[in-house]
């Protein structure tokens, strides 16, 4: 938001959401949800699900680092895809 000169709050006044809803998600305290980045989307000029889709990829990417020693012992099953 920086690049854009835009405060957390303007942000939340731009899509009628509290401010703290703005600033949990900007300080990891709370995720994205399907209503908040329809409204992003929207003003951002972006598709409903591009915040979901970081948020997405925010998770895998910290859950492959956080198990990656429980997922290394994960095995793939052989010719279960033809």
């Amino acid at each position: 938001m920086k690049p854009l000169n835009m405060s957390a709050y303007a942000v939340a006044k731009e899509i009628d959401v509290p401010t703290s809803r703005i600033l949990d998600i900007l300080h990891d305290k709370r995720k994205i949800t399907v209503d908040t980045s329809i409204r992003l989307g929207k003003l951002f000029g972006v598709s409903s699900k591009y915040f979901l889709d970081i948020q997405n990829d925010i998770e895998l990417r910290n859950a492959e680092i956080k198990y990656s020693d429980e997922y290394a012992k994960i095995h793939q099953v052989e010719n279960i895809v033809r």
